[in-house]
């Protein structure tokens, strides 16, 4: 599958270029190995496509399962190393896939969020990615998708022509947990993590995309797979 990623990789990227412009800034701050979670704000379809194409090492997904049925986009999204999650029931089978892809190593994309945004804001993180990242001890990768949501609104079947920038931000490093923290103490950990996270995925978006407040809720769905 990996040679197959990288035959479709130079299309992807040309491809990209000519509809989206885009721009990718910091890629290098991507660890070349070991495990990871990269946590990417979520809007578009083609969100793990687009932080995909400068990546050089195998990167896995979590991806809400509906896109998987889209023709041609549900092909190329399973190329690239995503696996469906469904989102209206607690699937038990994506979280043992996601414990299995860190335990080896490798790089794990959570989008936090746990859905998309209606409206291009950028919405609270749920806690599971976080939670992972300290039971682990891996680095969390915060990445910015700037632009998606004037390229690909929610409701919109098919993109526009436009401009994306995706930055991925230095690592969060973090210090696995012990058998002995608490479960109150694992979550407090989580939600300083996220709310860290949350800030820098923050700092290179939009004044238009940043939340309106940490009380609203316009998620598309609220997906089952939390790890809470």
């Amino acid at each position: 599958m990996g040679a197959l990623i990288n035959l479709l990789r130079p299309f992807a990227h040309w491809l990209c270029r000519i509809l989206f412009k885009i721009q990718f800034h910091g890629v290098d701050n991507i660890p070349p190995d070991g495990g990871c979670i990269i946590t990417p704000n979520h809007v578009t379809y083609a969100d793990p496509i687009w932080i995909t194409i400068p990546v050089r090492r195998r990167v896995y997904y979590m991806a809400w399962d509906k896109p998987f049925e889209i023709p041609v986009l549900g092909w190329i999204m399973k190329s690239f190393g995503a696996f469906p999650v469904n989102v209206e029931a607690v699937d038990s089978s994506a979280q043992r896939e996601a414990r299995e892809t860190l335990k080896e190593g490798r790089a794990l994309v959570i989008f936090p969020e746990g859905g998309r945004t209606k409206t291009g804001r950028l919405m609270p993180f749920k806690m599971g990615a976080f939670r992972f990242a300290l039971t682990y001890g891996v680095p969390i990768v915060p990445v910015t998708i700037k632009g998606a949501s004037k390229v690909w609104p929610v409701g919109r079947l098919f993109p526009r022509r436009g401009r994306i920038s995706v930055t991925y931000h230095p690592p969060i490093q973090v210090e696995q947990v012990t058998e002995e923290t608490s479960r109150h103490e694992l979550k407090r950990l989580a939600r300083l993590l996220a709310k860290q996270t949350h800030d820098v995925v923050a700092s290179a978006l939009d004044p238009e995309c940043l939340p309106a407040s940490e009380s609203e809720d316009n998620r598309e769905i609220e997906p089952a797979l939390s790890i809470e």
